[in-house]
């Protein structure tokens, strides 16, 4: 179940007004949090929930052992099989007098469509980097998707109770290869794999961690004085002093304005594994991570937060309800109070429904909800109308700008391998697309063998996956000559389809994608042909 949150009566003594919008979003932090895989973000999502209080007293393990909880972020049967995160999910917990919406995003490279649109929905990001290897290929795209979206990040070096880089290497490092400015908040005591506690910056107070069994439960700390900590530290303690006295000759302090433009990021150090320095992390969240402000409208303008409701589909999923098979839409609230029950309108159909089943969301687990305020995301469910990036609203209509869609790089022919199961594998193939979690695309064979596009060979698994599992149709895939794929338009479809190693395919939305067997006949067609439409889509080659 979701926890309890800090109720109306206590938010009363905070001198707050319930009902305020504006006030209401001044309590919230909706951050993202993004890795290379492995190097340990679904820990961390898990430890969050922690320390928390959210998950009682012990938290759950990334790879389930006999007897064991999993990840409660990770909630697809698959996921829990394969130890990774495959879909993005919704985790929303009280800190503090604060009320945090936590988005888990896939790491690997094959989901990047996803986590690109979870991040539109965040107002910043946790980025989390492996002592070990610092930054990865995937993680760099991960960052430059915050660059173009201008959401600024913290930055969480873990796996500091195993052997890696110096700390001030991997400073180096993000600096020149990020360009931007690391400001740590706290530096760890002890090296890489001999990890006693941290150093807190801002004060200079040392905080010393103790494990405990297989890091399930918060771990112990203990706050020394310096001269305590000089003699039973001894030589850590001595480098770990020279070394923040160097930050602090250079000037490298935490500093919000250039944090939020993105120019800085403030750095921590820990173990997610064994809850070491996670408890500060989480701090640094509520304390630096910006509350929800005015919106950016698709004509420029901003929707203000006290303005009637309004909101964004950036999420679409079924499955996760095994008894019901039901769909819900993650819609991110930009304005206004939004009360269960209350009739809305589709920006795209110009269609009213009900909100009357909307729920909060804690991972595969959720309850009811009642009311949500500016950076809360909730679950409609059955809202079969919005589709991700939709737009809905209570009172004064809106447009939010698109969430880009990411240009396919793999495709298959999929077929039913059951005909009798045709009206079932039918209705996955449209889930499937209606969630993005995959491209549809028709030519001449129709609904009876469509091509699937995807980012990322692994998406085809869980699509297979899927379709037998949840509705009950295997299906068999089969590779096909295209190679990569250009938008294009009607006026352009019948002159490239008469073309050889080329054809125009349509998606459900109507975009039509040109799908060459090369890249040089691509090329050479658009030298050739310049007349013709052949675009780039939107974050072509993933993440």
């Amino acid at each position: 179940m979701c926890p309890a949150f800090v109720g109306a009566r206590q938010w009363r003594r905070y001198g707050g007004q319930v009902n305020d919008p504006r006030e209401q979003a001044a309590r919230r932090r909706t951050f993202a949090i993004i890795s290379h895989p492995d190097a340990g973000k679904t820990t961390l999502t898990e430890k969050f929930l922690l320390y928390g209080g959210a998950l009682g007293v012990e938290a759950g393990a990334v790879k389930a052992r006999e007897g064991r909880r999993s990840a409660t972020s990770d909630w697809m049967d698959l996921e829990q099989q394969r130890g990774i995160s495959i879909t993005s999910t919704v985790l929303q917990f009280p800190h503090r007098d604060k009320i945090l919406n936590l988005l888990d995003t896939p790491g690997h490279r094959d989901f990047s469509e996803d986590t690109y649109r979870v991040l539109a929905a965040a107002d910043a990001a946790v980025m989390v980097l492996d002592a070990a290897k610092g930054i990865e290929p995937q993680t760099l795209k991960l960052f430059e998707v915050c660059r173009e979206r201008e959401i600024p990040f913290l930055t969480f070096i873990n796996k500091w109770d195993r052997p890696g880089r110096s700390a001030l290497e991997l400073l180096d490092e993000i600096e020149e290869r990020l360009v931007v400015e690391p400001t740590p908040m706290t530096w760890p005591v002890g090296i890489a794999g001999d990890f006693r506690g941290v150093i807190h910056r801002g004060t200079g107070a040392y905080t010393r961690f103790e494990r405990t069994a297989r890091g399930s439960t918060i771990a112990p700390e203990e706050d020394i004085d310096a001269e305590r900590a000089a003699a039973e530290e001894g030589p850590s303690w001595v480098e770990a002093r020279d070394e923040v006295d160097l930050l602090d000759s250079l000037g490298r302090v935490v500093d919000a304005k250039t944090f939020l433009a993105g120019e800085s990021t403030p750095v921590f150090f820990g173990s997610a594994l064994t809850n070491f320095g996670v408890r500060f992390l989480l701090d640094g969240v509520v304390d630096l991570v910006p509350s929800p402000s005015p919106r950016l409208l698709a004509d420029g303008g901003r929707r203000a937060l006290d303005a009637p409701f309004a909101a964004f589909a950036f999420k679409v999923q079924a499955g996760m309800d095994k008894a019901h098979r039901d769909r819900v839409a993650f819609v991110r609230v930009c304005s206004g109070r939004f009360e269960r029950g209350m009739i809305v309108t589709a920006e795209r159909s110009g269609r009213q429904f009900s909100t009357k089943y909307a729920q909060t969301m804690f991972g595969q687990d959720r309850e009811t909800v009642e009311e949500a305020y500016p950076g809360d995301v909730i679950g409609l469910v059955n809202a079969n109308d919005l589709r991700v990036g939709d737009a809905i609203y209570a009172a004064e209509p809106c447009s939010f700008p698109p969430l880009p869609a990411f240009a396919p790089e793999h495709f298959m022919r999929v077929r039913v391998k059951d005909t009798s199961k045709f009206k079932q594998f039918r209705k996955g193939i449209t889930q499937l697309d209606e969630e993005g979690a995959i491209q549809v695309l028709r030519d001449d064979m129709g609904e009876t063998a469509p091509i699937l596009g995807a980012v990322g060979p692994m998406q085809f698994e869980v699509a297979s996956y899927r379709l037998e599992n949840e509705f009950g149709a295997p299906a068999l895939l089969s590779p096909t000559n295209y190679m990569i794929a250009r938008r294009t338009d009607a006026a352009s479809r019948d002159r490239l389809r008469a073309m050889q190693g080329v054809d125009v395919l349509a998606r459900d939305d109507g975009t039509l994608l040109a799908l060459f067997e090369s890249k040089y006949w691509m090329d050479r067609v658009i030298a050739d042909h310049p007349e013709l439409t052949l675009e780039r889509m939107v974050a072509e080659g993933g993440l």
